[in-house]
């Protein structure tokens, strides 16, 4: 299953939820449609990409459009997301504290380390940028920024996350990324395992050229005491300048550091 079908598999685990409203789930599914570097789509491409009906794709379109979430351009038959999307998502990070208590800390690791490190929080089946910093001298780094989705099984944001859980939520998560990843989910499972094992161990979880190659990264949780909210750090770059060996013994004990740091920080804010 590919990653817009995720979607799907989130609805399809709640079908049985009578508290579970299916076509508000439906109009947040297209609005998540959208890419970053993505302007415009048109019903057929949102339908492809939601595995929605056409004629459901097009009410919905309709309405977010009437709704002031996306624009409509007649000519060309295709939507782009409008200020309504922003504004939601301006009010979100503006609420968000950690996003300020965290960035020196991640600024200071991503200088060192002259790659990237990131803050993320969890949607569905991705992990989402909400905060980034780039090292000032680093010679390569993905361009992901605030926004950016990414895997739960195969990145250190996503493993760290999925550490982070308790006994519970993890074995819930796990079954819909069972569902989502089929054929190719004992694979993910074992890689996950090994990483929890290590986390265990030392307090971080790698991704070496798991997902993209040539990318190495490193990634703790932070849990939010006062909601039990898992978030999650990552620091990630070229592979020639963190060698998994530099992340396990210079950049695993700094980036546990400022997670605990920060959870300290947010309690007596």
């Amino acid at each position: 299953m590919d990653g817009d079908s995720a979607l799907a598999s989130v609805r399809t685990a709640h079908a049985g939820d009578r508290q579970f409203v299916t076509a508000l789930a439906r109009g947040l599914d297209i609005l998540h449609a959208f890419r970053p570097g993505e302007s415009h789509l048109t019903n057929r491409e949102i339908a492809a990409r939601t595995l929605l009906p056409r004629p459901t794709v097009s009410r919905l379109t309709h309405t977010l459009t009437v709704l002031g979430y996306l624009v409509h351009d007649p000519a060309a038959e295709q939507y782009r997301l409008g200020a309504g999307v922003l504004a939601l998502g301006y009010v979100t990070l503006a609420n968000m504290g950690i996003r300020q208590v965290a960035r020196p800390y991640l600024q200071e690791i991503a200088d060192l380390t002259r790659a990237a490190c990131a803050l993320g929080d969890h949607h569905n089946l991705d992990m989402i940028y909400v905060e980034n910093c780039r090292g000032k001298d680093a010679p390569f780094t993905l361009g992901l920024d605030v926004g950016s989705r990414i895997p739960l099984p195969n990145t250190a944001m996503g493993r760290a996350y999925i550490a982070g859980l308790d006994g519970v939520e993890r074995a819930a998560l796990f079954k819909q990324l069972a569902k989502h990843h089929g054929k190719d989910w004992p694979r993910l499972l074992k890689q996950l395992e090994m990483s929890l094992a290590a986390f265990a161990r030392d307090g971080f979880v790698v991704s070496a050229a798991e997902w993209m190659p040539e990318i190495n990264a490193i990634g703790v949780p932070i849990i939010l005491q006062e909601s039990g909210t898992v978030m999650a750090l990552n620091c990630g770059g070229a592979a020639s300048l963190l060698s998994p060996d530099m992340m396990r013994k210079k950049i695993g004990p700094k980036l546990v550091a400022a997670a605990r740091q920060i959870e300290i920080a947010l309690r007596h804010k």
